[in-house]
């Protein structure tokens, strides 16, 4: 950003800044009331709502246990009967007792027979479920409590109507619940209000003259919560507290905000987001060699952010944000697109180079990387078979979904490689399974070669792995002529790193594969395992 456009910005913040001065009192007492009214009103609605589930749980824990009662065949007030009862009694919580009736005749219960016979009380309203519920019923044995008798076939259930509002709840908040024809069922620290919010106008209405509710609706059964108005008010007051001084420091605020932003860098999300739009990503090249001719085969294509002022972003920083924040995708683009660019000419010209790209695990698992080799290299004129993918071990994390996109790009032609093995979590079962040409084995288990550690052996057991599975297999990192021989002896196929080449601008490396054909010999066109041997 030049200069002129830095104090532009700077000039309209602290014009911008003066003129918020000027109103911040009464916008915060807004927000104030509005941050007051949203915060109660999902308090209230998030505990209607709990009510509500409450309640059903409760009849549903019921009518489970009344309908296996109903489904025994046991010979009614028989020893056996009144014992199946108290046990379903002690094992349903909700339920003080439970009585079996015959033509609505109490004849026996939980606690044994009845004498004399207890007519069954009407029910005040009935459930979706199919419970009868009668409310305000006062057993002998309940010493005067008020009860919720819930019948079901021939038995019913004595319930606590605290049971069905059995949840925490704010102080000063009363709640209740009501059948659809709004008889009161339940109540906790609100039976007082009910006439008086029944009575109301417009009961849907969150906020009146007098209280703030919320009403919640399920399967015939009605929660409501209720706040005293002044509630609202002392939360409003607090938020006021918040935002107030607020409004007081948004001038200060915007300058210092605006002159600091305007000094500092972009983040570096947004630093990425402009390096993608002005395609600020170059690709270099690392040959890639066969240990047993030394012939180039190609190279692996490595992505470099050159900045604006010419200095690189290291990759293990942006690639990892990249991945993360989605731009990733046309950065791949991007890096297609330059190898077309750079290698075009030399990979129509020479068959057997071949060039691998690093995909990214979003790529695999969305597919789109076949439709995207696919669409760049039409009309180019490069074969598909030059180009291999290399994905990571976290791109094969779905199996089923990584191997569907595998199966696609091998069928075009692209060979495939399971980049960094041995750093994630890979396992034989699905490597089995998955249509892979090679296994890269990284370069943190490469360096440990000649060297006596709990992790040199690695390298050989990875080697041996790829043996069984039949893969090529290319070791990343070489740096001595030690790792080269014993890389060799054990007949790993290809190799890269510094011992061979360093990465290269896209002209140096035309000019090494061009030398070491002449000096080795030229590669094979197709580097890929046969295909049917996945075939189902």
């Amino acid at each position: 950003m030049g200069p002129s456009r830095r104090w532009r910005v700077i000039a309209v913040g602290i014009l911008t800044a003066l003129i918020g001065a000027a109103l911040p009192i009464t916008a915060m007492t807004w927000v104030s009331a509005e941050a007051a009214l949203s915060k109660e009103r999902t308090r209230l609605n998030v505990t209607a709502d709990r009510v509500i589930a409450r309640a059903i749980a409760t009849f549903d824990e019921v009518r489970i246990s009344l309908s296996y009662l109903q489904g025994t065949a046991v010979v009614p007030c028989s020893q056996s009967h009144i014992a199946l009862m108290r046990d379903q009694t002690l094992n349903t919580l909700p339920v003080t007792e439970i009585g079996y009736f015959d033509k609505d005749l109490l004849k026996c219960s939980s606690w044994g027979k009845v004498d004399p016979e207890i007519r069954k009380t009407k029910p005040d309203f009935k459930t979706m479920s199919g419970l009868s519920v009668s409310l305000g019923i006062r057993p002998n044995a309940s010493l005067g409590r008020r009860m919720i008798a819930v019948s079901f076939g021939d038995y019913n259930a004595l319930v606590l109507p605290s049971s069905l509002v059995d949840v925490a709840v704010d102080d000063q908040m009363a709640v209740f619940l009501s059948s659809g024809d709004r008889q009161i069922i339940a109540t906790k620290d609100g039976s007082q209000l009910f006439d008086t919010i029944e009575s109301m106008a417009d009961t849907s209405r969150l906020l009146n003259d007098f209280f703030l509710l919320a009403i919640s609706e399920k399967e015939g059964l009605r929660a409501t919560v209720v706040i005293p108005r002044s509630t609202l008010t002392l939360v409003m007051w607090n938020e006021l507290a918040f935002f107030l001084p607020v409004g007081g420091l948004i001038a200060l605020a915007f300058v210092a905000a605006i002159y600091w932003l305007s000094k500092q860098r972009l983040s570096p999300h947004a630093e990425l987001e402009i390096a993608v739009k002005k395609r600020e990503f170059v690709v270099e090249y690392q040959p890639i060699i066969e240990l047993s001719t030394g012939v180039c085969v190609g190279a692996e294509a490595l992505v470099r952010w050159k900045m604006r002022d010419g200095t690189f972003v290291r990759p293990d920083y942006f690639i990892p944000l990249a991945e993360e924040t989605g731009l990733i995708a046309p950065i791949t683009d991007q890096i297609i697109d330059n190898i077309i660019a750079d290698l075009g000419t030399a990979l129509i010209k020479d068959r057997t180079l071949h060039i691998a790209i690093n995909v990214s695990s979003r790529d695999i698992v969305s597919g789109r990387i076949a439709d995207l080799l696919d669409c760049k290299l039409r009309g180019t004129n490069i074969r598909n078979e030059q180009i291999w993918l290399e994905a990571t071990e976290r791109g094969f994390l779905d199996v089923a979904t990584a191997g569907r996109t595998l199966e696609r790009v091998r069928e075009a032609g692209h060979s495939v490689a399971i980049d960094d093995f041995g750093t994630g979590y890979s396992n034989l079962q699905y490597l089995q399974g998955l249509p892979l040409d090679a296994i890269k084995i990284d370069k943190s288990f490469v360096s440990m070669i000649g060297k006596q550690t709990a992790t040199s052996s690695v390298v050989e057991l990875i080697i041996d792995l790829t043996k069984k599975l039949d893969l090529f297999s290319v070791a990343e990192g070489v740096e001595t002529q030690q790792q080269a021989v014993f890389l060799k002896e054990r007949g790993v196929t290809f190799a890269q790193g510094w011992l061979f080449a360093k990465s290269l601008p896209a002209k140096d490396f035309i000019s090494y594969q061009l030398q070491s054909k002449d000096t080795c010999g030229s590669a094979d066109e197709i580097i890929q395992n046969p295909k049917n041997r996945w075939a189902s």
